[in-house]
């Protein structure tokens, strides 16, 4: 789920941390992948284009078509991905799980019911929305990255904040996600649409920490208070406050125990067991494992053992395959070259070194004076 609505309010209200740009922009840079984010949208965007992509045995294929095409995508435009997949949930999104289990069940019914009236658009709404990424999922893609020689990590609980604590310590450049909770866990950038950008003709959405909470007038502490009130994956939020009421009561309050002293609980009932300062710690402190720690490394593909793992029962076409390998073999040659802003420092401005000067040479005539007693001439002591 993320955090409800925040990236319509960031738009509307600090519409400067907000840039699109193009795929190509991003050459050179590391960015970590929120894996599971990824194969959801790959396995909803097949779904929702006709039949799911199978193997000879029925089984879904689509999350392994996406990963394969994709990747090799976004490293011919020169960037090196580092896909990051979810470890445990924490035990705080256990209420949000159940959620989701039981529209899955509603949408489960729901199908049923239009495949009876022959409902073909009904019947596409909900398959869509039983959409599940599964460990297996999750298991067949790790098992490809390796075979493309592109790097993943398994975080110890949520991939946003393994991804966003990689970008706290330099080891990539943005976190890759539609779930715009990798702001609230820190993460100095965020793009969305990365993923499936060209696909859909539409540009990435850049989005800067440090100008959201410029934008915003909010410390990260307030900005994650922020996100608990708008509605998280960890706890409820307070049922009759919006977006725009939420940003006023924190900018107005700065922090979620003085809201709840001063709003009014009949209008605003809040539950007993709102459980915001466990929230408001996982945000803080999440379990991630040390960015240090980690070593990433990208290799040359295994072409015949990609052929082995994608053609025979999976199904797809050996020299297409072939053709993906050798695709990132050569880009994997082409991207050794940094961006130029790694290699050149941005000069000073000239007009600003030379007025620097001329202070400094007015500073010393000023000394020089001093010491002559205002002559100009250095004088003898008498």
């Amino acid at each position: 789920m993320g955090i409800l609505g925040l990236s319509k309010l960031i738009a509307d209200i600090a519409p400067i941390a907000v840039k699109e740009s193009e795929i190509k922009n991003y050459f050179g840079r590391k960015v970590a992948i929120d894996a599971s984010m990824s194969l959801y949208q790959f396995l909803i965007a097949v779904r929702s284009e006709g039949a799911q992509l199978t193997s000879v045995d029925g089984e879904t294929t689509s999350h392994l078509m996406g990963t394969f095409y994709r990747t090799i995508r976004l490293v011919e435009n020169g960037i090196k991905p580092v896909y990051v997949f979810d470890g445990k949930p924490p035990e705080m999104k256990s209420g949000e799980l159940e959620k989701r289990a039981e529209r899955r069940e509603e949408a489960q019914k729901a199908l049923e019911k239009a495949e009876e009236a022959g409902d073909v658009e009904q019947v596409d709404k909900f398959n869509r929305r039983l959409v599940k990424v599964t460990k297996h999922h999750a298991n067949e893609c790790k098992e490809l990255l390796t075979l493309m020689g592109v790097p993943y990590i398994e975080a110890p609980c949520e991939a946003e904040a393994q991804c966003a604590a990689m970008v706290k310590a330099g080891k990539v450049y943005a976190t890759a996600t539609e779930d715009m909770d990798a702001l609230t866990f820190g993460s100095n950038v965020l793009l969305r649409h990365m993923t499936f950008s060209e696909a859909r003709k539409m540009p990435i959405q850049e989005f800067h920490l440090n100008k959201v909470l410029e934008g915003l007038e909010l410390s990260q502490k307030e900005f994650i208070d922020l996100c608990i009130l708008l509605g998280c994956d960890y706890c409820d939020s307070i049922k009759g406050i919006g977006p725009k009421r939420a940003i006023d009561l924190i900018r107005q309050h700065r922090d979620l125990e003085s809201i709840l002293n001063n709003i009014d609980k009949k209008k605003y009932p809040v539950g007993e067991d709102w459980m915001y300062k466990e929230a408001r710690k996982l945000f803080m402190e999440p379990e991630v494992t040390d960015p240090e720690k980690i070593e990433l490394k990208w290799t040359d593909p295994d072409e015949e053992g990609l052929v082995k793992y994608l053609c025979g029962d999976k199904a797809f076409n050996e020299e297409r395959v072939r053709n993906g390998s050798k695709k990132l073999a050569k880009a994997r040659t082409g991207t050794t070259q940094g961006r130029l802003d790694t290699f050149f420092k941005v000069l000073p401005n000239t007009n600003n070194v030379a007025a620097n000067k001329r202070k400094v040479d007015e500073k010393k005539g000023a000394n020089k004076k001093q010491k002559t007693g205002g002559g100009g001439k250095f004088r003898k002591p008498k």
